[in-house]
């Protein structure tokens, strides 16, 4: 059931993570604040297509 997905910066763009998501109970897009190593700080990562 659960679906590897991408985690892109929102700043930079660059797909930086990859995690696992359950598509049954979270319908919504996933976002983190994780670090960046191009923008080199911690900025939100959203799930990306």
């Amino acid at each position: 059931m659960r679906e590897i997905v991408n985690l892109q910066c929102t700043e930079c763009k660059e797909r930086n993570y990859s995690t696992t998501k359950n598509k049954k109970t979270t319908t919504g897009r996933l976002e983190f604040k994780k670090f960046c190593n191009r923008c080199r700080k911690h900025t939100p990562h959203r799930e990306s297509k």
